[in-house]
């Protein structure tokens, strides 16, 4: 009984690192579930058995895939009091978390259509958080919509793509000219 657990477990660890795999190098729109069980080595049918619907699967991929991930510090961006200091802090960290996983969010952000709802409201549920933590640094009356919504555009993955890759900015002067963008009154 316990070696059998311990083979099922054993299979869905091998078709959600399958899925993962599939995801960063086609994308989730062209991770079909023939290719899913091809690469875990498994049936379509035995996908379905520990899967039964797109969404259980996109859930076990994400947790793994953020499982492996040095995620932004929010907390750390937390106890930053200085505002400036903060948007330099949070960006240089999130940019870091984008280079590190520029292939899944590229295809990810691709194939933006595919994605299930629960993991685009978590997505958007996560962008809106990082852009109130580091808006809370300012004092209330600073907290402005123009001052939101630079944020918003410095934090997300299109404008370190823009900055970093198109223009070939390094990182840190990318958060340079981004924290100014932000910090400007």
């Amino acid at each position: 009984m316990i070696k059998r657990a311990h083979q099922m477990e054993e299979t869905r660890r091998r078709i959600v690192v399958a899925t993962v795999e599939l995801h960063g190098s086609r994308g989730p729109a062209r991770t079909t579930i023939s290719a899913i069980a091809q690469s875990a080595g498994v049936t379509r049918a035995t996908v379905y058995q520990h899967f039964p619907d797109k969404d259980a699967l996109y859930a076990a991929c994400t947790a793994h895939w953020a499982g492996e991930q040095h995620l932004p510090d929010l907390a750390g961006w937390s106890l930053i009091p200085d505002p400036e200091s903060r948007v330099r802090v949070a960006l240089t960290d999130l940019y870091r978390f984008f280079d590190e996983t520029e292939e899944m969010l590229t295809l990810v952000t691709r194939d933006h259509e595919a994605l299930p709802g629960f993991v685009l409201e978590a997505n958007e549920h996560t962008a809106r958080t990082q852009i109130e933590l580091v808006l809370s640094a300012w004092p209330p009356r600073q907290r402005t919509k123009r001052r939101r919504a630079m944020i918003a555009h410095a934090m997300t993955f299109a404008t370190w793509r823009s900055l970093c890759r198109d223009q070939e900015l390094s990182r840190r002067e990318a958060v340079a000219a981004m924290t100014r963008l932000v910090s400007y009154r």
